[in-house]
């Protein structure tokens, strides 16, 4: 197939398997004239050691160079890479984040962060928070290819379910659900997506500037919904 006649590719990066599972059917829908492709990172490229406010927009680009080169893509061929970030909790002060040392596991709520090793968590959220606030304001990777990153608060589980510390269990099983019920539904998605309580319609930039304030970054929001209203308006 020729570059004349080739769908422009959606390059979609997300954390997990999960997250592929509950919304890469639906952006396939939504992106029907594009080809979409999503990128499951199997953790999260913010907190990934070595990565920094310094090299994250090429870490990013990295993903997208890598991908082209095994499929034999230029630039020319991607529309634009939209990248979904769960918060974590990243933006919250210290304070928030508290020790526990009879826990296994982090412990997640709408006020807190509950964990073994409060340094790690604070360390861990200042470098997410940073490398967070670095790719909302990159309007481009790999030199010309358009880039929208956006969040959901806490989690993926937290925005589609209202569930927080989900085991993997849970995730995979959520997620197969949240699918089958949108997967020929569209336009029932994006009214969830757009018109839900933790839906922010602001302007992009706005809309960063929100989950950066007190506690937001733990409590149910997701500008995620932006990305299918400009769609929409396109369409």
């Amino acid at each position: 197939m020729s570059s004349l006649t080739r769908k422009k590719i959606v390059f979609i990066i997300v954390e997990g398997p999960s997250d592929d599972e509950a919304l890469g059917v639906i952006f396939s829908r939504a992106f029907d004239k594009n080809a979409v492709y999503v990128e499951v990172m199997h953790g999260d490229i913010t907190s990934v050691k070595g990565n920094h406010s310094g090299n994250i927009v090429g870490k990013v680009g990295d993903l997208l160079k890598q991908y082209a080169k095994s499929n034999h893509y230029s630039k020319s061929d991607f529309l634009e890479v939209i990248h979904i970030m769960d918060t974590d909790g990243a933006f919250i002060s210290d304070e928030n984040v508290v020790e526990d040392h009879s826990l296994r596991t982090l412990q997640y709520s709408l006020s807190e962060i509950r964990c073994k090793d409060a340094a790690l968590i604070r360390s861990r959220n200042k470098q997410k928070s940073e490398n967070m606030d670095k790719l909302s304001r990159q309007s481009q990777v790999w030199d010309s290819v358009p880039y929208r990153c956006y969040y959901m608060s806490s989690n993926l589980d937290h925005v589609l379910h209202n569930l927080l510390n989900c085991s993997s269990e849970d995730k995979e099983r959520n997620a197969f659900l949240f699918a089958k019920k949108y997967k020929n539904a569209l336009g029932e998605f994006l009214q969830f997506l757009c018109e839900s309580d933790f839906s922010v319609n602001t302007s992009y930039r706005e809309s960063w500037d929100f989950i950066k304030e007190g506690l937001h970054s733990l409590e149910r929001h997701s500008n995620l919904g932006l990305c299918f209203k400009e769609i929409r308006r396109g369409e």
